[in-house]
């Protein structure tokens, strides 16, 4: 498993120099000078050279790179073009209410998504499997938008039973993590089901049954575990879109998250701030791709010894 792991760690190193290039060039790819734009259109030649030789912008294209990459090794992400706040004080206050969001919609997603599709599988072609099918396509069809709404008029404004925005208490996350979870259980539900189904096909869950195994016993330690790796690859990915995802649903629900700073920088063309967040969501997406490589040779040994 160690040499495993350390293949798949080696691996994601080109793939982060590959991205800091892409986020470094991001600035330099924008229409017009980002000194002028920095400088705003009344800024005179000498304050626009300025900002050009404070920003180091006036130096060769590797120069600055390497300068980039030396600040960004020291934790250094520059100043917010906007309110001249450094960027990682702006991501430390903003980073704890996304995070939360994103585990709770997850962690509810994986759960209830799975137990929806073990027992699909299970009862094929009955009534608990057309319950849950039913489910999983309600859930697939309803845009996040829409829902976030929804969710606000009736348990909120109707019940008064949630708050309809901000980050007061954990009652905060529970609207918002239902929104930005759905889509993710019913795409959750679908693929285990399918992978149960398949897995319940397999000679070893025939001969399980012959020798007299409780049923029980066969779903949850045979089956359950290696039906697992699709359903592992399928949440794997799919939590590294919940970031993104993040953005839509903080901006309805006002949540004070990296979504909502990201929107925000967006309107107001603060690139420096919007450098680091591409940088901050390119790199979770990687490591979450590698904790899915990861799993996938804890769950299926056969993984390990083919590499």
């Amino acid at each position: 498993m160690g040499r495993y792991a350390l293949q798949r760690l080696l691996g994601v190193i080109p793939l982060l120099f590959i991205v800091s290039v892409l986020v470094f060039l991001f600035i330099h790819l924008i229409p017009g000078d980002p000194a002028r734009l920095i400088a705003g259109k009344d800024a005179t030649l000498e304050e626009i050279h300025g900002i050009q030789e404070q920003l180091g912008l006036n130096l060769p294209l590797w120069k600055q790179y390497i300068n980039y990459m030396g600040d960004l090794l020291t934790g250094n992400l520059g100043n917010s073009i906007r309110s001249g706040i450094p960027v990682t004080d702006m991501l430390e206050s903003r980073i704890m209410p996304t995070l939360w969001l994103t585990f709770l919609s997850m962690a509810w997603a994986l759960v209830i998504g799975l137990l929806i599709g073990v027992i699909s599988a299970v009862y094929r072609n009955r009534w608990p499997d057309h319950l849950g099918t039913l489910t999983a396509i309600s859930g697939m069809s309803m845009p996040g938008f829409w829902l976030g709404l929804v969710l606000i008029q009736i348990f909120s404004v109707e019940l008064g039973w949630f708050p309809t925005g901000g980050v007061d208490s954990w009652k905060s996350y529970i609207l918002p993590s239902i929104t930005l979870g759905m889509g993710i259980m019913s795409m959750l539900a679908r693929y285990s089901r399918s992978s149960m189904l398949e897995t319940l096909r397999e000679d070893y869950i025939r001969t399980g049954r012959a020798k007299g195994l409780r049923e029980y016993v066969v779903i949850s330690r045979h089956a359950l575990r290696n039906s697992l790796i699709q359903v592992v690859t399928v949440a794997g990915l799919q939590f590294g879109f919940l970031l993104g995802g993040s953005v839509m649903v903080e901006t309805v629900f006002s949540i004070p998250g990296l979504g909502r700073l990201l929107v925000d920088s967006i309107l107001f063309r603060d690139y420096t701030v919007i450098q680091a967040l591409l940088l901050l969501f390119s790199t979770q997406f990687i490591l979450i791709n590698l904790i899915v490589d990861l799993l996938y040779g804890v769950l299926n040994p056969k993984i390990r010894f083919s590499q």
